[in-house]
């Protein structure tokens, strides 16, 4: 029926007839006159009335639309038999397929994305641009503008989230300083940058004449009991302002502002939706309260809150493109990329950044994402160096470099190290997760703002006696990083000579003094992290000393030679602490790797990260990331974790025998009325459409929110609808008494190819292919009928019973 050109014309003056002018590359315009009830052909079926007011109306088969008003809509063959059967004249049928719906195809909080659905957008998107470009050179610019805008979008990603970090180590830095002091000068200068900026000469590197402590300016003195007492209360005082602060703004303005923010973005890289978690709000308080909540001293980092805001960066900057704005595929290629820029300027480490992305948060991470990741990644580390918020020109504050090698023999203490990590990354995952567990359910969980409170009174009690756990963490990585030279002041250099490095009195009162601080920020860490403030993992490090005459050092360490560098195994051990609690292994090393800036250390530090992997495997195989998603119950599938269970699809599909029967709709013979009563009655996030309840024969699915959008949206566009108007998911409209309302059709909305097993799919295979292609739901058939569908609910249920975990963990759809 294609080529036809239709005028259908009513004379005002002869309301009875109608003309219609027909025009086909074969035939000649014919002009008939026709009554009412005459059929024309089996093109226009037969039409029964039009309105005797009607202007001419211009129907073009060719494209499926008529002209009115200077208006091109659509109306299909059906769509007119239709309306001539139902006295409507060309009112036509609104089609979701041809005419977007606003609201169809988006997705409703805490639920899943359909991957293989937002993916088939953009290549259909994709696909129109690149045949548009081939017809005008406008077109061709707008494909060009398209292929461009991915790259744009990770330069500003990098700019935003470097500028940011900057800030926010800037403002840290000074927050921290200013528990213990201030700047007479300038008062915003941090101690060192105040001390730098002094023109007089003083022999203690953390004295200056510029720089007053709380006690100095209060009473005048800076020494004595009374001196300490006064420094020791404005340390507590600013630190409990500081965290009070940093509790208030994000249970006010951002609840999603707290806690390390990694568990949540790896679920929603997976597919779920958590609204607002990636929001301008949630951007602003989380930069705000992680300055602060690091400022007031608790035992926490601010790594994997960087993370969260450089996602935020990159959600909010995706509303600026179209295909990233309304493709939520698309959207999360983005997010992988600012997870690794988040990685980028926390620890100075582009490339670890992308490894981290690519290892532990990302689930779909194709090739261009690792290219863009990359650049994003050099374009936040670039930002981040030109600001130089450390003074140093450098990214970080605790970057070293390492110039003595290490001999073979000193890799049975690097494995032991890494044995270490390993015990305490098992060690303070059950811990950790047993506190949250309890403050979830427990009234702890009711009063985030005294426990906050309380722990930092805490924390600030028992921290300040100690120098180690007084200062920051970046400081005290800084500190037992660094090796020791001729003017170094540290306690921790305090060799009786040079040459040789006995140890001398300082030297042991720093190391009780180190273990002091190891098992106090051991002990706090697991409380302090998952409160209701910004907190990332404290990374524990350690410290080694050596003597020449120990039994394992004589033979191979002469008398007077650098044989051990201390700072080296600080690092392993910081690095398999980490490796132990996060179970990373590649981006760990190549992290520490360019924290270092020496390839001859990557020998020790993969002995000791893949060591403390395997002994905290030992214990249990989920990180601290995976551990959290599995207690805060978000339908997260594992892609490491290995499916070994012998079951069916049967097994775990829905209905069980015990449940009503599958909530379905058929193609046709169902009422608005009716569709909206069972949508109503259930909560289900879609329903399949099969051909007839007796038959059971698969057409499609449908989604919940399309399906209520798509009604409301004819209710209003399409004149006549009402509860009694037939809903059609075929081809062709069926057959209606004349006297019946107009009918809906919802084809457009209807997903023509679900991904379907049959019942004696082995359910391994059902959950690789979930995680592959990162469905929400498959359904199940029979010789073609449909028995029952399959979620991700129901998988993550199954694998918690298979456990011996409850399965009403799993708290989202």
């Amino acid at each position: 029926m294609s080529g036809w050109f239709v005028c259908v014309c009513t004379p005002s003056t002869d309301p009875t007839n109608i003309y219609i002018y027909i025009t086909y590359p074969v035939y000649t315009r014919m002009k008939t006159l026709l009554s009412f009830m005459h059929c024309f052909s089996n093109f226009l079926y037969s039409i029964t009335t039009v309105r005797s007011n009607s202007d001419c109306l211009l129907l073009l088969a060719l494209s499926r639309g008529w002209y009115k008003c200077g208006k091109w809509e659509y109306l299909r063959e059906e769509d007119i038999f239709t309306a001539g059967m139902n006295g409507n004249g060309p009112s036509k049928l609104v089609d979701p397929l041809e005419d977007l719906v606003p609201g169809v195809g988006t997705y409703e909080d805490f639920n899943t994305i359909d991957w293989v659905r937002e993916k088939s957008k953009d290549r259909d998107r994709h696909r129109e641009i690149t045949n548009k470009s081939r017809q005008s050179t406008v077109a061709l610019l707008h494909s060009l503008c398209d292929a461009f805008s991915g790259w744009l979008l990770m330069l500003l990603v990098g700019l935003m989230s470097g500028a940011l970090a900057g800030g926010i180590d800037i403002a840290a830095h000074w927050l921290s300083d200013l528990k213990g002091g201030v700047c007479l000068t300038d008062f915003w200068f941090n101690h060192e940058h105040c001390c730098w900026m002094s023109n007089e000469t003083f022999q203690e590197r953390d004295r200056c004449p510029e720089w007053q402590s709380w006690a100095e300016l209060i009473t005048g003195k800076s020494e004595g009991a009374f001196a300490y007492i006064m420094n020791y209360m404005m340390y507590i005082f600013w630190a409990l302002l500081f965290s009070l602060l940093a509790v208030t703004l994000v249970r006010a303005f951002a609840p999603y502002a707290c806690g390390s923010g990694i568990p949540e973005i790896k679920t929603i890289l997976s597919g779920f939706i958590i609204r607002g978690y990636l929001g301008k709000w949630t951007l602003i308080i989380k930069t705000i309260t992680l300055v602060l909540a690091v400022s007031s001293g608790l035992s926490l980092g601010k790594e994997g809150p960087l993370v969260h805001v450089a996602c935020c960066c990159a959600n909010i900057l995706c509303h600026l493109f179209t295909k990233y704005r309304k493709n939520e595929a698309k959207r999360r290629e983005v997010l992988s990329a600012a997870a690794a820029v988040g990685v980028s300027v926390a620890f100075g480490a582009p490339i670890g950044g992308v490894l981290f992305s690519l290892e532990e948060v990302s689930y779909y991470f194709p090739l261009k994402t690792l290219w863009r990741s990359f650049f994003a990644a050099l374009v936040a580390a670039f930002t981040l160096r030109s600001i130089n918020p450390f003074g140093n020109s450098r990214l970080v504050l605790f970057y070293v470099e390492f110039h003595a090698p290490w001999h073979l023999v000193e890799l049975a203490p690097f494995v032991l190290l890494g044995i270490f990590g390993g015990l305490w990354g098992a060690l303070f995952i059950r811990a950790n997760i047993a506190w949250c567990r309890r403050r979830k359910s427990t009234r702890l969980g009711h009063y985030p703002v005294i426990e906050v409170l309380v722990v930092t009174a805490m924390t600030a009690l028992l921290a300040f006696p100690n120098s180690y756990t007084r200062m920051s963490g970046a400081e005290l990585i800084s500190e037992l990083f660094n090796d020791c030279s001729l003017l170094d002041s540290s306690q921790l250099c305090g060799y009786k000579q040079v040459t040789d490095r006995p140890a001398g009195e300082n030297l042991y009162t720093a190391l009780w003094q180190l273990a002091l601080a190891l098992i106090f920020k051991m002990l706090i860490t697991v409380i302090t992290f998952g409160m209701k403030v910004p907190s990332g993992l404290f990374i524990p490090s350690m410290l080694a000393y050596y003597h020449h005459d120990w039994v394992i050092f004589k033979g191979w360490c002469s008398q007077g030679a650098d044989c051990i560098t201390p700072g080296l195994y600080a690092m392993v051990g910081a690095a398999a602490c980490l490796g132990g609690v996060t179970r990373m292994t590649v981006s760990l090393v190549v992290i520490m790797f360019e924290l270092t800036g020496g390839l001859e250390y990557i020998v020790p530090l993969m002995a000791a990260t893949m060591t403390s992997k395997w002994v905290a495997d030992a214990f249990g195989r989920e990180g601290i990331y995976e551990a959290h998603i599995r207690l805060n119950g978000y339908p997260f599938l594992e892609p490491k974790e290995e499916f070994e269970h012998s079951s069916l699809a049967v097994d775990v599909m829905r209905p069980r025998r015990s449940d009503p029967a599958l909530a379905v709709l058929t193609q046709d013979g169902m009422t608005v009325g009716e569709v909206e009563t069972l949508v109503e009655s259930t909560h289900y996030s879609g329903f399949p459409v099969v051909v007839s309840q007796e038959s059971q024969r698969l057409v499609g699915f449908v989604f919940r929110r399309d399906l209520l959008i798509s009604i409301d949206n004819a209710r209003k566009r399409q004149e006549g609808i009402v509860s009694t108007s037939q809903v059609f998911f075929s081809e062709h409209a069926p057959s209606q008494p004349p006297d019946a309302p107009p009918p809906l059709r919802l084809r457009g909305i209807m997903d023509l190819s679900p991904f379907t097993v049959t019942d004696h799919t082995p359910m391994d295979i059902t959950v690789d292919i979930f995680r592959k292609l990162g469905l929400r739901q498959c359904l199940v058939t029979h010789n073609g009928r449909l028995l029952g569908i399959i979620t991700k609910k129901d998988i993550l249920k199954h694998m918690a019973q298979i456990a011996n975990r409850d399965p009403d963990s799993i708290l989202f759809n």
